[in-house]
């Protein structure tokens, strides 16, 4: 059999495997970590760079993919998502069994509310039954990634594993925010601890630890008779990395580790956790640079989301001292910058800067208003701001950690709330 022969048997494999199989995204967390940004929406709903929502990244892996079965299990603050969900993701077609549906948590199995992740899951064992996948794939929707979920379902098959859980090396300090696991020679786990204070790290490489990236396949069979048993424990909290993935190795599964960097498909590679202020900054910013990581301009890989019907961003005034201009920034449509010089920036869709103003080293989320003589840096706006005539932020540090959030690298959050107080 030759190379291209070969290619396309393999490419058959993987779509046979993608289309029986149920992607399942758990979108309810409240992500305290982002403060303010989620006092009013989840984090999956939180706005990305300049056009997106965090949830769009890990949906838009799953049509890329192949897999156009996906229900989102949401609970926290579920409007602003639910809302997003029907304008952006309601194009497929169900006469072709495609579906993106919405699952609010309804109390199906008692009085609780989602007690964890496995939780979630199991109190929507009816859905599985409904449409009777081979494989589900648990997916989390509050992380920016690219990632093809075809090679981790073919290696969950060719390894004959009950589930997989997708990895990626982090540092040791890092480590401790996520479940960490040992593996051997053929990538099978052989110990899992979510969060620990001293992560084990991987051979050979005392500074970096495997960690979970939250993204588990399981053969269907087996998620249910794992989660019913986990239900029946009283001391369980009813969790994937504190209790379901443990459990499953220390009884001696099938569990392997799909390691996320070492299998990277053309297009695809890239993955952050934005789950704190400083990461979800710097992860914005950094999609200015001239080559970023993160390439929202890559056609083979298109990141899908509701597309707001605004005119193109306009800059206006070309005086000294009144110039509309913005440099090494991205300006999203229904921007106008009236004589004000942005820098180092990213504008989501219909900010107005108003005349004089300085931003730099800034996220502006949608609809805000920004009056004259502003001078911002370092800051992350949030959405329907109306920031005052000569406001200056990250200028007097003293006067910001009386009003805002400030991060621990400095970063400057900046919400309705703290503006009327």
């Amino acid at each position: 059999m030759d190379a291209e022969t070969q290619k396309a048997h393999s490419n058959r494999f993987i779509s046979l495997v993608t289309r029986d199989t149920l992607a399942m995204v758990l979108a309810g967390g409240r992500g305290t970590r982002l403060g303010g940004l989620t006092r009013r929406r989840a984090k999956p709903a939180v706005p990305f760079g300049g056009e997106f929502r965090i949830i769009d990244f890990v949906l838009s892996n799953c049509i890329n993919s192949g897999i156009r079965r996906v229900s989102v299990l949401t609970q926290y603050m579920a409007h602003p998502l639910i809302r997003h969900m029907h304008q952006a993701w309601g194009f497929l077609r169900g006469e072709f069994g495609e579906f993106v549906e919405v699952v609010p948590a309804q109390q199906r199995l008692g009085e609780s509310w989602y007690r964890g992740t496995a939780d979630a899951v199991y109190q929507n064992l009816d859905l599985i039954a409904e449409h009777e996948p081979r494989f589900v794939l648990i997916l989390g929707g509050d992380h920016v990634y690219k990632m093809d979920y075809g090679p981790m379902l073919g290696f969950h098959l060719s390894h004959n594993a009950d589930v997989t859980v997708g990895c990626v090396d982090v540092s040791l300090d890092e480590a401790r925010s996520f479940g960490v696991m040992s593996v051997d020679d053929d990538l099978r786990i052989s110990a899992f601890s979510e969060k620990p204070n001293e992560p084990t790290p991987m051979p050979g490489r005392p500074d970096r630890a495997l960690a979970s990236m939250g993204i588990y396949v399981f053969s269907t069979d087996y998620l249910i008779e794992m989660l019913e048993a986990d239900a029946l424990d009283t001391d369980s909290s009813r969790d994937f990395g504190k209790d379901v993935l443990p459990a499953a190795v220390s009884q001696g599964h099938a569990v392997y580790a799909y390691h996320f960097s070492e299998n990277v498909e053309a297009g695809t590679g890239y993955w952050r956790d934005v789950g704190t202020l400083d990461g979800y900054w710097k992860a914005n910013l950094e999609l200015i640079n001239v080559m970023p990581e993160l390439n929202l301009y890559d056609r083979d890989w298109p990141i899908w989301t509701y597309q707001e019907q605004v005119p193109p961003a306009k800059f206006v005034f070309d005086d000294h001292g009144r110039r509309g201009e913005a440099v090494n920034s991205m300006v999203a449509g229904g921007c106008i910058v009236s004589g004000a010089t942005v820098r180092r920036s990213l504008l989501f869709s219909s900010v107005l800067v108003a005349e004089r103003s300085v931003i730099e080293d800034s996220v502006i989320l949608p609809n805000v208003v920004i009056g004259s003589d502003c001078r911002i840096q370092h800051a992350v706006i949030d959405s329907d701001c109306h920031i005052p005539d000569g406001t200056q932020i990250r200028i007097d540090e003293s006067a910001d950690f009386r009003r805002f959030e400030v991060t621990e690298d400095g970063v400057v959050l900046v919400t309705r709330e703290a503006l009327d107080v």
